[in-house]
């Protein structure tokens, strides 16, 4: 835990290490990681200074979509374990001084829960009006032009019913219809289980897509030219669309202020929401501004393409342009998309830019999460077409290979099975990842795990890193630059995250460098020089 924060706020600057379950540590020898796998690596996450954990979803589920499809909310899914194991995970985090945040999957279920079960047999059972339902067209069509994400029509027929029913993913991921308040309160009974277990705060799926237009109208298509949605692949029909009906809509403040009076019932939890829309850090700092909303929430700005000097000031001048108190939650990598250190280090030092990508990343403000493999700077890992496992990958391959390259097993060591399992795992492991494995870097002072640990020490010595304001400063179209301000501490933060060296007249007094951050740099009064992949941490007068 941060040492000059509140406990009550933990979470602001708070840095969240994800953990994909699956592909973190297998305990039992059967090719899966599990939940005692994860608490057998707890001390692990410890080491590398972060403030607590996010685990994706560990519920019971068929596994159609790895577990974004649930079909009980307060179990835990064999394959991981038990609820006792996640009771001892919880219980061995919190010896550790971590926060535990868990995934919750409330805007649809599976179609093998019991609610849905129920609810497509007929129109007048209890359950009839808790998913979205609707009558087909005079011929027999969906009801409108709304499109799934994983690929055709968001709309599927129930011959029983004689309707369709609404999914924003697959088939068998029915939305939930938060227009009624018997469903919305259903959900937030089930989030009242976790936090009486003792949890410290949820990861809200999809938290922009919990209310739909009642009136079913049509989405409009995006404009010939005009910016596309950032929460898909362009090689995806669904980005031709602007999502003006299908989700964000205005009735999803309203649950989210009711969800955070349950929070508040908790003193110490919290939330973070994963935005994708139209207009992401428009609806970050509509959702997170106020508090009585979201705590903290994060956008694809930064889990997209575009990664250049000039494009990470744009973010972040729009981002305060709108924000004004909203808190966000930045990450440049997660279990949806292509790892950092490929999307963006492609070209760049496999070594040095993740450091300095990390050291960025770190110094924002706002809170950070940080995926499981990105300490070490893993690149994306490539999966033959025959081994895929994410249905989105199979329906848009190969142009959109999907999401098991970022998906694969955690590598603890250089074994064939890279110390994950005893067996052969349900992703193969890429052989230039156990090049990178936890045992391959520990000893090595310079390496991206040191780095990150070296960083995160930093950070938390310095209230203005995950506390203070932050204002851009002018360091030329290559750099990135900013000053963070908290009470009288004053830094200024250069990084240089191209391969050439570069110099600048820096547009602020310098009264001093500041050392245990582990990048080089020279600096002649306030003129810098800063090497490739180099970052400088100065204070100012």
């Amino acid at each position: 835990m941060q040492d000059t924060q509140d406990t009550k706020a933990w979470w602001r600057g708070g840095v969240i290490y994800q953990i994909y379950p699956r592909s973190f540590m297998d305990s039992r020898g059967d090719g899966i990681g599990d939940l005692p796998g994860v608490t057998e690596k707890l001390d692990y996450v410890a080491s590398l200074n972060v403030d607590g954990i996010w685990l994706s979803p560990f519920f019971t589920s068929p596994m159609l979509d790895f577990g974004y499809d649930i079909s009980n909310y307060r179990d835990v899914d064999p394959m991981f374990g038990t609820l006792d194991d996640f009771k001892a995970l919880l219980a061995k985090a919190h010896r550790l001084g971590l926060k535990v945040m868990i995934d919750q999957v409330i805007s649809h279920t599976s179609d093998q829960h019991a609610w849905f079960q129920e609810s497509r047999q007929d129109r007048t059972n209890p359950k009839a009006d808790w998913f979205v339902w609707a009558d087909p067209k005079p011929d027999g069509t969906p009801p409108n032009n709304w499109l799934s994400i994983f690929g055709g029509p968001a709309w599927t027929f129930e011959p029983r019913r004689q309707q369709y029913y609404m999914h924003n993913f697959l088939t068998s991921q029915p939305d939930v219809n938060f227009h009624n308040p018997e469903a919305r309160q259903a959900q937030l009974d089930n989030m009242r289980f976790w936090l009486e277990l003792g949890v410290d705060g949820f990861r809200l799926d999809t938290v922009n897509f919990f209310f739909h237009d009642a009136a079913l109208r049509d989405n409009p298509p995006v404009p010939k030219g005009e910016a596309k949605t950032l929460g898909a692949p362009d090689s995806n029909p669904y980005t031709w669309q602007r999502h003006v009906y299908d989700l964000s809509r205005p009735e999803n403040l309203d649950f989210l202020k009711d969800l955070r009076a349950l929070m508040d019932e908790y003193p110490g939890t919290t939330t973070v929401g994963e935005i994708g829309d139209d207009n992401p850090l428009e609806r970050m700092a509509e959702y997170t501004a106020g508090g009585d909303k979201l705590h903290m929430a994060y956008t694809f700005d930064l889990l997209n393409k575009p990664h250049s000097a000039a494009y990470l000031r744009e973010v972040i001048e729009r981002f305060q342009r709108l924000a004004g108190d909203a808190w966000p939650c930045w990450a440049t990598s997660n279990h949806d998309v292509e790892r950092s250190a490929s999307r963006w280090g492609t070209d760049e030092d496999p070594t040095a830019y993740p450091k300095v990508s990390l050291a960025m990343l770190f110094s924002l403000r706002g809170s950070v999460c940080l995926y499981q493999g990105e300490e070490l700077g893993l690149p994306e890992a490539d999966v033959p077409f025959e081994r895929i496992q994410d249905p989105y990958g199979k329906v848009l391959w190969p142009e959109f290979k999907g999401r098991d390259g970022c998906r694969t097993p955690m590598p603890w060591d250089g074994s064939p099975q890279a110390g994950f399992s005893s067996a052969e795992p349900w992703l193969p492991i890429s052989p230039r990842h156990r090049e990178l494995a936890v045992s391959q870097q520990q000893g090595d002072p310079a390496s991206p795990l040191n780095a990150t640990r070296q960083l995160l020490a930093f950070r938390r010595q310095h209230a203005a890193l995950f506390d203070g304001n932050l204002t851009l400063v002018d360091v030329g179209d290559d750099l990135l630059g900013f000053t963070r301000q908290h009470d009288d501490e004053s830094l200024l933060c250069v990084f240089n995250l191209t391969g050439q060296a570069q110099e600048v007249s820096l547009p602020v007094t310098v009264a001093g460098d500041l050392d245990g951050h582990g990048f080089n740099y020279q600096r002649d009064g306030n003129r810098l020089r800063l090497p490739a992949y180099q970052a400088a941490f100065m204070r100012t007068a």
